[in-house]
């Protein structure tokens, strides 16, 4: 296939003739070879949930500050009781899910470690059409110990927004999108990172996307000025927590089974709020909610699992009405659960 092409062939390999090259082109290629050293150090392995149906259990990610954040995206590989980390010297560790952010496609890990190399994100650099880029990524899980990320070198096709391509690739994210040239739509390269010949963050490797009109892989990274904002909210802590300390449960607490709402099963310490299925003449049903539907949102706040919806439920009464946004096929939509009429 056309994404497996070159990516398949492994480390980017930064070619040299046997002819004598000119001093300038000996420096650009030993600046070039520093650069990708530097940021080979804030790469990191991330392996978690996966093997159901073929699905791949890694991805990647990067390291954001020096107390062990890490920024990746958002995927089913997130989905696991145990998320490990590996760094670039091969030191493992297993990461907490912090925070995430399904409308930009992000999440926010965290490990035990200190005084670790980052990318300072306030650093960050716009590439415009044209521009050359590197991308840096774990392709195909070849990195499980302390190998080299993979490495490709290109170029910024266009920066275009995702939303004019909505119909034919799906995505939580419309914002503006980095195509470039370089084959990143592949396995693991999940989370990655976009920069420039210089090493500073252009943007994130998005997930695999594929259109279904012509069955062509999108090659793409959301820019940083579009991440900028949410990651610093997630570093903050500025999402709402599941309930008010200060609330008190009703005396008709609202319930899954009131609402008609039955979920997947509960297997894991986090087994996110996937919808089997909806009872006939229900409030789900009323709400439209669907089979497959991940619950997101639940007035605002964030349900990262099927424990935090049920507490969330629990303090609201049957009585009340609740916002949800659920991801469905690839796009976020909002409903509104309430008594029926």
């Amino acid at each position: 296939m056309q994404r497996n092409a070159f990516a398949k062939l492994g480390l980017l390999i930064v070619a040299a003739c046997c002819v004598a090259l000119p001093v300038g082109s000996l420096n650009a290629e030993s600046t070039l070879r520093e650069v990708t050293q530097d940021v080979q150090r804030k790469i990191v392995k991330i392996y978690g949930a996966g093997g159901l149906r073929g699905l791949e259990s890694y991805q990647s990610g990067s390291l954001i500050s020096p107390e062990g954040h890490i920024l990746t995206a958002w995927s089913y590989v997130l989905d696991s009781s145990v998320i490990t980390i590996v760094l670039d010297d091969g030191r493992h560790f297993v990461a907490e899910l912090s925070a995430a952010d399904p409308r930009f496609g992000i999440a926010l890990l965290k490990i035990d470690a200190q005084n670790l190399p980052y990318f300072n994100l306030d650093e960050g650099v716009s590439p415009q059409a044209g521009d050359r880029i590197l991308s840096f990524s774990n392709l195909f899980g070849i990195a499980a110990g302390d190998e080299a990320a993979s490495v490709l070198s290109g170029y910024v096709s266009a920066v275009t927004p995702l939303e004019a391509r909505r119909s034919a690739f799906p995505s939580a994210y419309h914002g503006p999108v980095l195509i470039v040239d370089a084959i990143v739509n592949n396995p693991g390269a999940a989370g990655g990172v976009l920069t420039d010949q210089q090493g500073n963050f252009a943007g994130l490797l998005g997930k695999e996307l594929r259109s279904s009109r012509n069955d062509i892989w999108l090659n793409y990274a959301i820019p940083i000025a579009q991440l900028r904002e949410p990651i610093e909210d997630l570093l903050a802590g500025r999402s709402r927590p599941i309930v008010d300390p200060e609330m008190e449960k009703p005396l008709t607490p609202l319930t899954l089974k009131h609402a008609g709402l039955v979920l997947v099963p509960d297997v894991l310490d986090k087994t996110p709020p996937y919808v089997e299925r909806i009872e006939k003449g229900s409030l789900a049903e009323s709400a439209k909610l669907q089979p497959d539907d991940l619950i997101l949102y639940a007035d605002g706040t964030l349900i990262p699992s099927q424990k935090a919806l049920i507490e969330k439920l629990s303090y609201m009464d049957r009585d009340d009405i609740v916002s949800l946004t659920v991801l469905r096929d690839g796009q976020l939509v909002e409903l509104t659960l309430n008594e029926l009429q």
